[in-house]
């Protein structure tokens, strides 16, 4: 599958895009796609960051040209839609493509029509609705709350919106970390300053000055900023002389996070990595996109975030002791965010795209042969609520029932047309049990996780009555319980079993 991004990063547009565009290439590049980027403004160490990752990069002509369009960001672009578009359509031309993902503000549907002719299917990243889109899929991965009609009459009408921070695009290490993580309860004894890659305003700097004024001793402070920041030397003075903790273009953000009581930073993309584990944030609106993301997130208790009306050092020493010292609150919106972002946004988005590599069937009367002899293979028998060989018998006059039953499903997973797994769902009521195996002796590793994803997007289709999925793991099955936790499911009660002489 050939998968082109087109996306820029400047210290104007910032690098909260191209890392979302980033993020989502990762996952696909894992499941085989290849990757292109195309862009006109590109920060040097993001380069060198797609050559590291062995990702096909092309530049656009960096030409400055006054025949901007209309749109509130045309600046950002530096010369006409029309003018990149036919730029972007000779970068792309040598083949077609299957996905085309622009996250752009400076583009809109006049650009994306002019490549359809290259591009099967085109999805557009969007946080602003202010612009028409010509696109097959809309992602807007932001809490708003009237985020369900923001995009009507904007896309076409056969469109797939994916809204909501249930779609966040965030790296693999914070699912990882979010595993390690419980509820911040307080009270306060590290904090973490991050306000994005750029932070072109230096609201880092600030945020250190007033910190220090306030002298907040006992507590350790991580700083963060992005090898492109434009005070850099300055703020890692700074941390010097007061004995914080700098980290310049760190790769150990999810860490950070995961071991912060609380965030002072922006909105955008971060917001989203912060809920993800659980870290309660005093939020600062940093461009004029951002305001209404975090104004309707701390409606909704997502973070603390209070008008400032442009006084940074009224907000910090009114606000931020009161925060530290309510743990009540603290421990409100780390609640809150664990809810809200289980940080497999990303997995959701590659299945909508059809990219997970893995398509899903119902069995049918011909597959009884082959599905007795998985269940019956000695591996998939050690996993299973009942280990006994089956018989030929039973295991027909099961199979007819599982295949007739309006309560069962039987799924068959595929991929490059080969069987990977079977997946079973038993329902009843607004409620299903799920129960899954890999075909044994399969050798492809990680297989399981999008296997279960596949099969319970393919089930939320089918059966959208359905509000819970259960899935019963044996207590030794280690692989099972870390699929199913890995996957977002929580556990909810424990059995024990005492076997009496």
């Amino acid at each position: 599958m050939n998968i082109a991004f087109r996306v820029d990063a400047s210290s104007q547009i910032g690098t909260g895009h191209f890392m979302r565009c980033l993020t989502l290439a990762d996952v696909l590049s894992q499941r085989g796609a290849q990757i292109r980027f195309i862009s006109r403004h590109l920060l040097e160490h993001l380069q060198g960051l797609l050559l590291n990752k062995g990702y096909e990069f092309m530049m656009l002509e960096n030409q400055a040209n006054e025949n901007v369009d209309d749109l509130a960001h045309s600046h950002w672009l530096g010369t006409s839609q029309r003018s990149d578009a036919e730029e972007a359509f000779q970068l792309l031309s040598d083949r077609i493509w299957d996905w085309l993902v622009v996250d752009h503000y400076a583009l809109d549907a006049r650009w994306e029509s002019k490549l359809r002719q290259i591009v099967k299917t085109i999805l557009v990243i969007d946080d602003i609705a202010d612009r028409l889109h010509d696109c097959d899929i809309l992602l807007d991965q932001n809490y708003y709350a009237d985020m369900e009609t923001r995009y009507t009459g904007k896309v076409p009408v056969n469109c797939q919106l994916l809204l909501g921070p249930h779609y966040a695009l965030l790296r693999e290490e914070f699912r990882q970390w979010r595993q390690q993580v419980r509820p911040r309860t307080g009270p306060v004894k590290r904090i973490l300053v991050f306000f994005g890659g750029v932070d072109a305003d230096n609201f880092t700097g600030l945020t250190i000055e007033e910190l220090a004024g306030l002298g907040m001793s006992g507590l350790h402070i991580d700083v963060v900023i992005g090898a492109q920041h434009p005070y850099r030397e300055q703020i890692e003075s700074a941390c010097s002389e007061y004995l914080l903790s700098c980290y310049v273009q760190t790769d150990r953000m999810a860490e950070l996070m995961a071991k912060a009581d609380l965030a002072i930073g922006a909105g955008g993309s971060a917001t989203w990595e912060r809920c993800c584990l659980g870290l309660p944030a005093f939020a600062i609106s940093t461009a004029s996109n951002q305001s209404k993301q975090v104004a309707d997130a701390a409606s909704c208790g997502l973070l603390y975030a209070p008008e400032i009306n442009g006084d940074l050092k009224t907000f910090i020493n009114r606000h931020l002791p009161a925060l530290i010292d309510n743990s009540n609150l603290i421990k409100f919106i780390s609640n809150n965010d664990l809810q809200a972002v289980d940080g497999r946004g990303v997995l959701r988005v590659m299945r909508g795209m059809g990219c997970s590599g893995i398509e899903m069937r119902v069995a049918g009367k011909g597959d009884s042969k082959m599905i007795f002899e998985w269940r019956n293979h000695p591996k998939i028998r050690a996993v299973s609520r009942n280990r006994e060989v089956i018989s030929w018998e039973d295991h027909g006059k099961w199979f007819a029932k599982v295949l007739t039953s309006p309560d069962n499903v039987l799924l068959i997973g595929y991929s490059n047309s080969e069987p990977v797994g079977v997946v079973r769902f038993d329902n009843k009521d607004d409620e299903a049990e799920v129960s899954i195996y890999l075909v044994p002796g399969l050798k492809e590793s990680g297989v399981g996780g999008d296997l279960l994803q596949c099969a319970e997007h393919w089930f939320s289709i089918h059966y959208p009555e359905i509000r819970k999925i259960v899935a019963c793991v044996l207590g030794d099955n280690g692989r099972s319980n870390h699929l199913f936790l890995g996957a977002g499911y929580r556990v909810e009660s424990t059995s024990y079993i005492k076997e009496l002489a």
